[in-house]
This record gives structure tokens, C-alpha cells and sequence, in this order.
């Protein structure tokens, strides 16, 4: 209830709302991106919520009966062009937050772990960007947020793969900024750190890795779902509307350290 509440305050205070416009989001079976599919559905948006599980989609059309699922691998580019390019040249507002992670020093990392996180943290967002573009160009607007990390500004032990991936973000959206921005549309990154969904919960339980991590933290804690989502609502938002190539840490302080 306090979650819910918390984004209805914010969008309630901002006005923040989008009406007549199409979203689609990556990783929207759970975590940031359900959350951030279910908001954007409250808020008026017809949304396309993308995932590779169905039995999580399924379980957000019961929910939401409004939302549009798609199931797809978002690591096959063509599967990836073939279930979305019908709906993709209707898109306005799209969030790139899909992720594939883990932990693996250097001396261990394996070929699988290159391939897959470059595979959906980095390519999926090429793909769905250029196939989204066409139709934001045609139409001279467009909002794109590219969920990004910390460790993609910052040295993580355990984290060469995966930060490698979220700098490779960062620069997309710069690049994706310029070239866009006299179609106007607008390309920012946000640059969350810990934030405890599954995937962060997985890796950062350990008690010890937990206290190390919380205590570079200058808040003291790590971040919430909704503290991603509102920042998101925000930059795909009117309020936004100068704001563009940027790189947005949400991490109590961390980067600033």
C-alpha cells in the first residue's frame, strides 16, 4: 500500500501523465520493470510489457487485463524483431530495462556469461531502440530510458562483465541522444545502485557482502523499487522535456564518494 501510494502522491503532485501515448517496457514480468508497467497502465499509457517468462506475464494480465504481454527472448534479435516490429512504429515512451547479471572474478569469467550479459543488457537495447526510432522520428517525439548502474560508473569487484555491459548503456545513450535529439526525442540512462529485487537479493544476501556494499552507501541502505520507478516516470515525462543524454545515479551518495 505505502508503494503504491508513494507513486500515486508523486504523479498526483507533478501531474504526471500519458494519455494517448504508447509504452513499451523490457523485463516487465517482475520487479522495477512490473512496476514500472503497472504505473505507466495506471497512468494512462497503453503498454507493451515484454519478458522472457510467460508464467510472469500471465500473471500480470490477470492483473492489469489491459496490458498488452509479448513473450520473447530478447538475447535472439530476430524473434525479437519478428514479435515486436507490428507494434514497435506505435511506440512514444520506451524503457530499456531487461538485465542479466552475476558475479565472476577476473581469472573466472566464462564465455556464456560475456555472450548472455552483453546479449540482453546491451544488444536487446540496440535492437529495441532502432526498431522503436522510426516511428518516434516520424512523429518527432520520443522518450527513451535505459536502465542502466552504478557499476557502470563505478569498480565493482566481481562486476567486469556486468559493468562493462551498463558503460556500454551509458555510451549508447549519449550516442542515441545526439544523433536523436533534433528528431526530439529524448535518451537519458539511470544509473540505480543496489536495488533489492530477486536479482539483487541473489547476489547481495551474503551478510558480508551486504554490510561492504551498504557501508559505501553515504544514505545507509539500498534503493527501492519505486525510488527507480518514480525517477523513470519522471525522465519519460513532459517534465522532462530538456533533459536528455544524461546519466542519473539513484545510490543514496555512492558515485559521490
Amino acid at each position: 500500500m505505502v508503494f503504491s501510494q508513494s507513486l500515486s502522491n508523486l504523479a498526483t503532485a507533478m501531474d504526471i501523465r500519458f494519455d494517448g501515448r504508447t509504452a513499451l517496457v523490457t523485463g516487465s514480468g517482475r520487479g522495477i520493470g512490473r512496476a514500472l508497467a503497472e504505473k505507466l497502465s495506471q497512468l494512462g499509457a497503453k503498454v507493451l510489457a515484454v519478458s522472457r517468462s510467460e508464467k510472469n506475464l500471465e500473471s500480470l494480465k490477470i492483473k492489469y487485463p489491459e496490458i498488452i504481454t509479448i513473450q520473447v527472448d530478447l538475447t535472439n534479435w530476430e524473434e525479437t524483431v519478428s514479435k515486436l516490429k507490428e507494434q514497435a512504429g506505435t511506440v512514444d515512451l520506451l524503457v530499456n530495462n531487461a538485465a542479466a547479471s552475476n558475479s565472476e572474478l577476473i581469472g573466472n569469467i566464462e564465455e556464456d556469461s560475456i555472450d548472455t550479459m552483453f546479449g540482453v543488457n546491451y544488444k536487446a537495447c540496440v535492437n529495441l531502440i532502432q526498431l522503436v526510432s522510426g516511428g518516434m522520428k516520424s512523429r518527432r517525439f520520443g522518450s527513451i530510458v535505459n536502465v542502466s548502474s552504478v557499476s557502470g560508473i563505478s569498480a565493482l569487484d566481481g562486476h567486469c562483465i556486468y559493468g562493462s555491459t551498463k558503460s556500454a548503456v551509458d555510451m549508447l545513450t549519449k550516442i542515441a541522444c545526439k544523433e536523436f535529439g533534433k528528431y526530439n526525442i529524448r535518451v537519458n540512462s539511470i544509473n540505480p545502485t543496489v536495488v533489492w529485487t530477486d536479482m539483487g537479493q541473489a547476489f547481495w544476501s551474503d551478510e558480508e557482502k551486504h554490510k561492504e556494499m551498504v557501508a559505501k552507501i553515504p544514505m545507509g541502505r539500498f534503493v527501492k523499487i519505486e525510488e527507480v520507478v518514480d525517477p523513470i516516470l519522471f525522465l519519460l515525462s513532459s517534465h522532462a522535456a530538456m533533459i536528455s543524454g544524461v546519466q542519473l545515479p539513484v545510490d543514496g551518495g555512492f558515485t559521490a564518494t
